[in-house]
């Protein structure tokens, strides 16, 4: 597994969500984002991609086109791909292709044993494995899943669009599921998170924060400082 993932040089972890970036110039905005962010010591270590099918969630998104190409303009990036998909299998080997690290998948769309096939299948493909869960989907569906997985994800927001309002229940869950974890995996929570809500997601047990409208409204000049605020 990458060693990213499992044994990070510093926690938490800062994933900018590239859904609201500008897509028009995408790769300047991630290379600026990262460089920048790390000379100013706000230091973001991962890109976040929300890959949205327009069925599982209302709405699309990016693919396996959109990885290749950050992973020619950004090679030692860490690309973190949210699959929010009613159908993740089709998509592992695509995206592996494409140069991502780390394959999250959703409970939601999934049964136990299709679960851990589908985990084989992304490590197979050099990936490690992430395992999400939706706001109004129970506890319990993730929690004997918690073996197949290098991070959980926790979803702050219903899925769909970035700048929703933080959901603050789903923090119960975080908690939940950061007791039944090993050191060396990953809590991620995606949807919301600020420097205002960061604090309270850190406390619950995230070592991995997810944050889209919260850095990319602002200038390029201010990112680094938002990163900065969201490591606490």
């Amino acid at each position: 597994m990458d060693s990213r993932v499992r044994s990070p040089k510093h926690l938490p972890l800062i994933a900018p969500s590239i859904l609201s970036a500008d897509f028009a110039c995408m790769g300047e905005e991630c290379d600026h984002l990262l460089a920048e962010t790390k000379f100013q010591g706000g230091g973001a270590d991962w890109l976040h991609l929300d890959v949205m099918d327009g069925h599982f969630v209302p709405n699309l998104t990016m693919g396996p086109d959109l990885c290749r190409c950050l992973r020619a303009r950004l090679p030692r990036a860490f690309l973190d791909v949210h699959l929010m998909v009613t159908d993740p299998a089709k998509f592992v080997e695509p995206f592996a292709k494409s140069g991502a690290n780390l394959f999250t998948f959703h409970v939601e769309v999934v049964t136990p044993a299709l679960a851990a096939d589908l985990a084989s299948k992304i490590r197979d493909h050099g990936m490690s494995v992430g395992l999400a869960i939706n706001p109004p989907t129970p506890v319990d569906a993730i929690l004997p899943l918690l073996h197949l997985c290098d991070m959980a994800l926790v979803m702050s927001v219903n899925p769909g669009y970035s700048g929703q309002a933080f959901i603050a229940h789903t923090l119960d869950k975080t908690r939940a599921i950061r007791q039944r974890l090993r050191e060396d995996q990953r809590l991620q929570m995606d949807g919301g998170i600020g420097p205002q809500q960061a604090a309270d997601v850190r406390a619950a047990g995230c070592d991995v924060l997810v944050a889209a409208s919260a850095i990319f409204k602002h200038p390029r000049s201010e990112r680094a400082g938002v990163v900065a605020a969201l490591r606490g």
